[in-house]
This record gives structure tokens, sequence and C-alpha cells, in this order.
């Protein structure tokens, strides 16, 4: 059946058993496809029948449907006529794993990050209400997991005080929308998960009751009376209609009949509805069943039938992070572990294990974390904030004013920076450098490999007076590159034969600056790298160093624009060095999914590229010497101006 689903119009005339028989089919497709590429399995196995109810329901592109995040919209994708490219899922050339707007009308929100998609449904259904729309409606499909988070709150807020929106709300509740779902509010989602069981007790007992001659209808009449008030304390769902939602649910996720009848409702409401649907994570495929801790949140290259990776990984910066934080743990009572709904992919789940006191998991709420941090350090306690990269973006303005201006004892440990590949723009942690660089006593390390990230977490979280911050990619950790010596806190990684050119080699870099080095060498040109460890505040030395050089070249993997080598440039012109800096990076611009080998490649920043471009810029920088030189000899007198009349 799936051959035959090229739009959202194909699906509407399905019947019930046909209807089954698809939703089985997608999830046997699923399996199979992204068990091959990688990518998120489980989110998506759990939403099939909820999007064909949706997309049966309402009348997409023109109907907007929005996922938050869009990790789970690979259905949609199906249901949208993309089925025949999945070969390609977050692959160069192919589908990308979220939304994305180049590739279908059906898309909207290219942008993955979570809890933005209610602002996003608000601001549509606004603009709809006053260009005179009334006949289009926005479903808005968030995780509970999405719910965690600050932003969805403000936007209920002013979505709840509008009327005359046609505005669907679908809450996709499968108690783990990353990890299981934390908080106050999946305390709440819980409970409503069992008043499904006093609903189904009215209906039997109005259709009991109703039977009854003379005392029936009563006694019913007082349970319906009764029945708000039970909610109320078991299950106080009234928190939605009390902020001016209507509430609907819960639903069973996976009775389409359930759904549609419910999504009908709603769409004929003409005003803000919040829909609850319970669904089963990783539903339909045992191993993501018996995930406990992530459900195959997301999966790389995998046995389509057991689920086990295919592919051995060496060890990973995240778990020589992990390891060492559990060895300062045990060392420091004071040390508290803090991440965003990514407990373990940022490898705080064996801090958690070893200190379950001292392991916080804030929901998808960075602001907070951030925020919340500041206030231990006021307290006593060193946080150790954990986040992916792309998301202190999210925290910068927290960062700034409540951590670094109260000169906060915070450290960040910042996983998957520079370009991580497969997902696209909005994960790169390309900014973090140049964002982070313009925070007053802010410290941030650069480890090249596991050795230095080790060495530079403990030295982090000894600074008590200001923040700190260490910086590490995705993926396997490099093998240790020992230093020839240190200089002023500077590990000097390669010596030239000559002083033609100092290479500032920021973090991870280090491997692929050591080896542009040795090409450059067999060139004829001098090439000396070097490795600050710390690139803010960067080593006074490190002006006393460039000084014997001809040229410096600045290799980093956050944008050019207002990185390293902008600081370091900066730093030379207040001591007066001229010395000529280049710089390798990441262009300001947002770059779309691919692996992140094939990205480097493109972008020049590979070992052969960038020896080529060394040799290239010494042999101008010497030719320009000669072309000073010879134009100084060609100068006039000074004297011969002397009488020259000044202009006015």
């Amino acid at each position: 059946m799936l051959e035959s689903i090229k739009g959202p119009a194909d699906i509407k005339a399905l019947d019930r058993a046909q209807l089954d028989k698809l939703s089985e089919e997608i999830r046997q497709f699923l399996i199979e496809k992204v068990s091959k590429t990688g990518g998120h399995l489980g989110p998506n196995l759990g939403v099939v029948e909820l999007t064909l109810a949706i997309h049966r329901t309402f009348d997409s592109p023109r109907d907007v449907v929005l996922f938050d995040t869009g990790h789970q919209s690979y259905v949609h994708k199906i249901i949208t006529g993309r089925a025949d490219s999945f070969d390609g899922l977050r692959q160069r050339g192919g589908i990308a794993g979220y939304p994305n707007r180049s590739e279908s009308e059906h898309d909207v929100i290219e942008n993955s990050h979570a809890s933005t998609a209610l602002s996003w449904g608000d601001g549509i259904s606004y603009g709809f209400s006053r260009t005179g729309q009334s006949d289009r409606h926005v479903v808005v499909v968030v995780g509970d997991g999405a719910l965690t988070g600050g932003m969805s709150w403000e936007a209920l807020n002013n979505i709840a005080a509008t009327e005359e929106r046609n505005l669907v709300i679908v809450v996709n509740d499968n108690e783990r929308s990353y990890s299981p779902t934390i908080g106050g509010l999946a305390t709440y989602l819980s409970t409503l998960r069992v008043t499904r069981g006093y609903e189904r007790f009215l209906d039997w007992g109005k259709e009991f009751l109703h039977k009854t001659p003379v005392v029936g209808t009563p006694i019913y009449e007082t349970l319906h009376g009764m029945k708000k008030g039970i909610k109320d304390i078991v299950a106080p769902q009234g928190m939605f209609e009390d902020l001016g939602l209507k509430y609907m649910g819960p639903i069973d996720g996976h009775d389409i009949a359930a759904l549609e009848k419910a999504l009908a409702k709603a769409k004929e409401f003409g005003a803000p509805v919040l829909v609850h649907a319970i669904t089963e994570k990783g539903r339909g495929h045992q191993p993501a069943v018996a995930d406990e801790a992530e459900k195959f949140h997301a999966v790389g290259i995998v046995d389509p039938e057991t689920g086990a990776p295919l592919a051995k990984s060496g060890t990973s910066w995240t778990k020589v992070f992990s390891e060492e934080l559990v060895a300062i743990g045990h060392e420091r009572s004071d040390i508290v572990a803090i991440t965003a709904a990514m407990l373990g992919p940022t490898g705080l789940g064996k801090f958690e294990k070893a200190f379950p006191e001292r392991t916080i998991d804030v929901g998808i709420a960075e602001q907070h974390a951030v925020t919340s941090a500041a206030g231990m350090a006021f307290a006593g306690l060193h946080p150790v904030v954990a986040l992916y990269s792309t998301f202190l973006n999210r925290a910068f303005d927290q960062l700034l004013l409540d951590v670094a201006l109260h000169k906060a004892g915070v450290t960040f440990v910042l996983d998957r920076s520079g370009i991580t590949g497969d997902d696209g723009p909005s994960h790169h942690g390309i900014w973090d450098l140049a964002l982070t660089g313009i925070v007053p006593n802010m410290h941030v390390g650069a480890p090249r490999d596991g050795a230095r990230l080790r060495e530079i977490l403990r030295e982090a979280v000894a600074i008590s007076d200001a923040p700190s911050l260490l910086r590490f990619p995705k993926g396997a950790v490099q093998e240790d590159l020992p230093a020839f010596e240190r200089r002023d806190g500077i590990d000097v990684l390669y010596r030239g034969e000559s002083a033609d050119v100092l290479l500032v080699s920021i973090g991870a870099m280090a491997a692929i600056a050591v080896e542009a080095a040795s090409m450059a060498y067999r060139e004829g040109v001098g090439v000396t790298v070097i490795d600050p460890r710390w690139v803010k505040p960067l080593p006074v030395s490190l002006v006393t160093i460039a000084q014997r050089y001809k040229s410096v070249v600045v290799l980093e993997d956050g944008i050019k624009h207002g990185g390293i080598a902008s600081s370091i440039s900066e730093m030379f012109r207040e001591s007066g060095l001229t010395t000529p800096i280049h710089s390798i990076g990441i262009p300001l611009e947002f770059i779309e999914h691919s692996k992140r080998s094939e990205i480097m490649n493109d972008l020049g920043i590979t070992a052969q590229s960038i020896a080529r471009s060394i040799v290239e810029w010494n042999s101008s920088h010497s030719t320009s010497s000669l072309e000073e030189s010879t134009m100084a000899e060609m100068q006039y007198p000074v004297h011969e101006s002397a009488d020259r009349k000044p202009l006015r």
C-alpha cells in the first residue's frame, strides 16, 4: 500500500482495515530504512496512527502542520510523498532528518530545537485570522518533553487568551520525548493517563444506571457531578482549562478512529483546543520497546532485527568526559551535574548512577538550567552544565547576565561542537566560540585529545569566581597527541625547520594541523604548530611567540566571523604586532546536512588543503616583502614636500 501513497489525499479514502495495514507497512518501512541510515527511529514508530489521523482530518499544506520537535516528522514525510527518498535520509543530497522547506510545501519549520512550535502556531494562526483566511487551520504536534520548555508555556499563555483561532494543539504524550520526561509536568501527565479508567466507569454507569427504574438517573447524575471533583483530585486536568484552553483527552494515540473523532471536534471548535494523545515510543519494534533508557530515540546504523550496532565505534569524547567527571565527583562533594533532557547523550548517566542526589535533569529548559546553576554556585556548589553546543545558543542571555555578570563558578561542557553533520544547520555546534568570546571574564578551553579533556576539565572546575567552558566534537576521540614542550601554558606540537608560519590549532583540529605542517615542510615551508589549550582569555605569550614568524594561521572549527582568529588579530593590534594573520574555519552560513567529513572537505578543512593554502600564503608574503622593499627605495625624500602649501 505504501507505494500508492503520493500525498495526503491518498489516505483519506482508506477504510479501517486498510489503515491498519498501512500503519504496519509504515513501521516496517521505518525500521528497514532508518536502520541503514541512522536517525530518529523510536519517536516516529510512536506517531504512525497519530500522523495518519491528522492528515485525514486536515488538508495540508493549506492547513499547516507543525512538529515540535521535527524528529517526529518521518511519517509526515512519507505521507506527503517522500517515501522514495528515504534511502538518502540524512545523507548528502538526500532528505533531511527534520522538516525542510526546500523539500516540500508541507514543511514549515526547519529549526529542530524544541519548545518553539507553539509560538510558530500562535503567529501563523494570528496571521490567518488577521488576513481573513478563516478556512485555514494550524495543527501543532507537541512532544510531551517539549512542554518542559519555558517557551512552550509563554506561547500557551498567549494562545489561551485568544478567541476565533483555528489552532489545534496535539500533545504527543509518550512519557519520554528524549529520555524519560521529568518534572512536575511529567507527573501531571502521568496522572492524566490513568483517568481513562474513570471515563470508562462513567460510560458503563451511564448505560447501566439509565436502565434502572426510578433511582438510576438520579444516581448517575450524582456520580457525573462527582466526576470533575474526582479528576481534580487524581488528575487536575483543569489546569489547561484554567488557562482558557479547551482540553480533550486522554485519547489512545494508536486508535485512529478515536483520534479522528477528537480531531474533527477540535477542528470545528473555532478556538484553541488541546488534544492529549497517549502513544508508545518505539511501538512495533521490540528492540526499541526494550530500550528502557532511550526507546531508540536516535540510532546509528543498526541491525533491523536486533537493533544492535553494526559498526564498532572507538572511545568517544563523551565517554572520556563522563568518566573523568565521575572521578572528580568522588573527590569533590560540591560538584553537581546539570543537563537539559540529555542525560545519556551528554554522558551524565554514569554520574547519576554514582551521585543521583547531585544530578539534575531540568527537561528541555536550557535557560532555567543556566540560571539555576548560578544560584547553586552562590550557595557554595560548583555546577557542571552539560549541553550540546548548539543548545547553549538558547541560554546566552543567562550565561552573560546571570552567570558571568555575577562571577559565578559554573563550568559548561559542550558536546557536539563544530561540524556535526547528519542533523543539519540547527545542530552544528559552530557558534559557541564566537558567542563566548564576547562574554567578559569567561574562560574557554578547547582540548585536542582525551588527555587534555581530562586536564582542562579539572582546571575548569578549579575556577570558582568566573564561568568556565570546554568544548569537544561529536564522535570518537583521537589518539593522544603529546606536546614537545609547554611554554607559558601553550603546547608546541610540531617544530618547523624555519620560522615561516606559526599555525595556531584550536582544540580537536590538532591532528589535521600537524599533518598539514608535515606536508608544508615537504614543500619547503617551515610550520610550527601550537595549541593554546585555553582560547579565552588567550595566553599573552602568544604575542611573544608570534613575533618570530612571517605569518600566523589560525585553524578552528567554529565560525570565522568573531572566532578565535578574530580575537588573536585584536590581541596583535593592541600589542602593535603587524604579523599577517590568516583564518581557516567555518564560513558564516547555514550548512545543510551531510557527513562531517564531506562538509570539512567542502570547506577546505583537510590536511592537504590547509598545507596548500599555507604554502601559497607564505609565497605571497615573501613576494610582498620584496615589493615593499623595492617601493621603499623609490620613495622621494621627505624634504621635497617641505615647501608645499597646506590644503585648506
